[in-house]
């Protein structure tokens, strides 16, 4: 049941269920409050007077006290006292504390959460958009300020009409609902709650069996209405470099079977959108999967996935997944270096099927924020689509889906359509199995004459009114983290097949078992080559799966693979000091050829002893011989010759 609570930090609601003891009600109570005693907390059913300390209550379940749903409750309590200021311990007057158990104690969901650094970012700033001085209205001094030059709110709506930004920002968003007053206790709340379309189970009146037994206002969710989203978790998806899209793309151009990843990257501010948030590709990785040429075959759960994760976040800058990238390239009949131009305004952008894999992948991948009640809203996976132009080029969309997309497809209310652009709504079904309830659902559009319609979303709706567009574009400057893509990509059997051979050959050819820790100022070149080599995302990856790296060592070629100072040949003397790399060296000298003898062969055998197998006019040549009382070194090996001119007797090359 449903009941409201007053008190001087404002009006709040809670769900309880009937027979719910008063001390959770106290200890919802108290996650309103700030610095409240609990000993002194007492509830009323009238503005002022009839109060009843709670302690008082310790046992009572909310039916036994008579309140009922919607019953509203007035709630007093004085403030702990300040340390400075508490008398003695042992003067104080013994009181009678209710037992709230741990949870007292514990941390609100909102305030143990860790946030992204971007959040962090964000929170430290306030957001306002600076303007200049109004040259025809402003009247006043450089250093004074009016309403036509005081900076605006980043929720501005005029100025995001003017610069044709049709989504607030996260935080723009999350300022526009909190409360100007920092000092109230509505402004320490979390303002969001993740939408959710599911039946409460059970109900919170306590008055009738659970879902599908029954069901009644109180517990069944309200009537959906489909609108455009108002804000964006990821306002610009940037690529660092474009080499990487291009060895995304070498798999399709090579077999003409569509190909799918995840995007390894992070998080940044994002300045074209006030208080905006960018996600920084710096790498695909391609899980196991099967390509057809309309579509492709990919298994969820992805198992290699917790390794991923873990090894990304070992970068000097920690990486993540922030989305995910796939193609859907068919070339045209007539002219095969055209393709076809298949996502537009007339046909659709994602598919219903699209929509509801992006909406599973967000749902698994919330966003962790102190502005939700529940520490994680939303999610900042981005979906991105290499498809077909008009003129026939390749170009990547991106796309989100909203917050009521993935609380529809977590409720398992819609399913995908033969028709890519329609949506369906699933039937209710009251079954044990599935108990799936089905609430109303509309939608809105415009008529032919202009006017505004609201229709019933059953049995389908566009997939249009669930997507939330998303920018992207390339840096005018790369500098990506990973400064190669030239090793061979994961999971593209005999197209790119990874084996540890090929990383020891080129170890060899760049003399890196010869590089040794605090030997900079002598191979500077090679150290800088070697270190080019190894910062290869798909090289690490790779070599996680070796056996040659223990965790901890892997760790540090991560982190030695992506120093921001690339330039230092010392970044290097870490990792060529650790066992794992010491390992990787002894494997690679074992493999590396046989060097050529820089000094003089094995002497020859007697003259005497090979006389019977020499020829007579081998005899007569070096007869010939002008000794000259000297030798003649060879240039190519090294060996001393007896004669000036002519070829070397050991590598048969001139000596001139």
């Amino acid at each position: 049941m449903l009941i409201r609570i007053r008190s001087k930090d404002g009006n709040f609601r809670f769900e309880l269920a009937p027979t719910a003891d008063i001390s959770e009600l106290v200890e919802k109570i108290l996650d309103t409050t700030v610095d409240a005693d609990p000993s002194t907390l007492t509830i009323s059913n009238q503005p002022r007077g009839n109060e009843t300390n709670v302690s008082t209550l310790k046992g009572r379940n909310l039916q036994s006290l008579g309140l009922k749903h919607g019953d509203l409750i007035f709630v007093g309590y004085q403030s702990r006292p300040s340390a400075s200021t508490s008398a003695p311990q042992e003067q104080a007057a013994p009181t009678a504390v209710i037992p709230l158990g741990p949870s007292d104690t514990a941390k609100r969901p909102w305030e143990t959460v860790q946030e992204d650094a971007v959040d962090r970012y964000w929170r430290s700033k306030d957001g306002m958009i600076p303007r200049g001085r109004d040259s025809r209205f402003c009247k006043h001094g450089p250093n004074a300020m009016c309403d036509y030059c005081m900076p605006l709110e980043p929720y501005d709506a005029g100025y995001h009409a003017q610069h044709a930004i049709k989504h607030l920002s996260f935080h723009a968003y999350v300022r526009k609902l909190t409360p100007k007053l920092s000092g109230s206790a509505a402004s320490q709340l979390p303002p969001l709650t993740p939408a959710s379309y599911k039946v409460k189970v059970p109900c919170p009146t306590g008055s009738h069996p659970s879902w599908p037994a029954a069901i009644c206002t109180a517990c069944q969710p309200s009537a959906i209405t489909l609108q455009s989203q108002p804000f964006r978790m990821v306002d610009h998806l940037e690529v660092a470099s474009p080499e990487i899209i291009e060895r995304f793309l070498q798999a399709w151009r090579a077999t003409g079977l569509q190909r799918f990843g995840w995007l390894i990257g992070h998080y940044e501010p994002y300045d074209a959108v006030p208080m905006g948030i960018k996600a920084v590709v710096e790498a695909i990785h391609e899980p196991p999967q099967e390509g057809e040429l309309d579509g492709l075959s990919l298994g969820l759960p992805w198992e290699d996935e917790p390794r991923i994760r873990a090894l990304a976040a070992s970068a000097s800058t920690p990486l993540q997944i922030v989305g995910y990238i796939f193609t859907d390239i068919d070339p045209t009949s007539e002219d095969k270096t055209k393709n076809v131009y298949k996502r537009h305004p007339n046909s659709f952008f994602l598919s219903s099927l699209e929509a509801i894999f992006a909406a599973t992948v967000q749902h698994a991948n919330p966003t962790p924020t102190k502005s939700s009640t529940t520490g994680y809203f939303s999610s900042r996976m981005v979906t991105a689509v290499v498809s077909g132009t008009e003129d026939g080029s390749i170009d990547i969309t991106a796309y989100q889906v909203s917050e009521q997309a993935v609380a529809m497809v977590e409720a398992d209310m819609i399913e995908a359509s033969v028709d890519p652009g329609t949506m369906l709504v699933k039937k209710e079904d009251r079954s044990e199995d599935s108990a799936r309830y089905i609430p109303d659902v509309f939608f809105r559009y415009k008529n032919e004459y202009g006017i505004e319609v609201k229709k019933s979303a059953k049995p389908c709706f566009p997939v249009e009114y669930l997507l939330v567009n998303v920018t992207h574009g390339f840096p005018s400057s790369p500098s990506p983290v990973f400064r190669s893509s030239k090793f061979h990509i994961e999971n593209r059997p005999g197209l790119e097949d990874q084996n540890i051979e090929d990383v020891l050959r080129a170890l060899v050819n760049l003399q890196a078992p010869d590089i040794e820790p605090g030997t900079q100022h002598k191979d500077y070149q090679r150290r800088a080559e070697l270190l080019n080599f190894l910062s290869d995302w798909h090289l690490i990856a790779f070599l996680g799966t070796s056996q040659l790296f223990s965790e901890a060592d892997l760790r540090v070629l991560a982190r030695t693979a992506t120093a921001p100072n690339a330039d230092d040949p010392e970044v290097l003397d870490s990792l060529l000091r650790t066992e794992s790399w010491h390992t990787l060296m002894t494997f690679a000298r074992e493999t590396a050829p046989p060097r050529r003898p820089a000094t003089s062969p094995p002497p020859l055998m007697p003259t005497n002893a090979m006389d019977e197998d020499i020829p007579e006019e081998v005899f007569n040549r070096f007869e010939e011989v002008d000794v000259g009382g000297g030798t003649t070194k060879c240039p190519h090996c090294t060996f001393e010759n007896t004669h000036s001119t002519g070829d070397c007797d050991i590598c048969g090359l001139p000596l001139n």
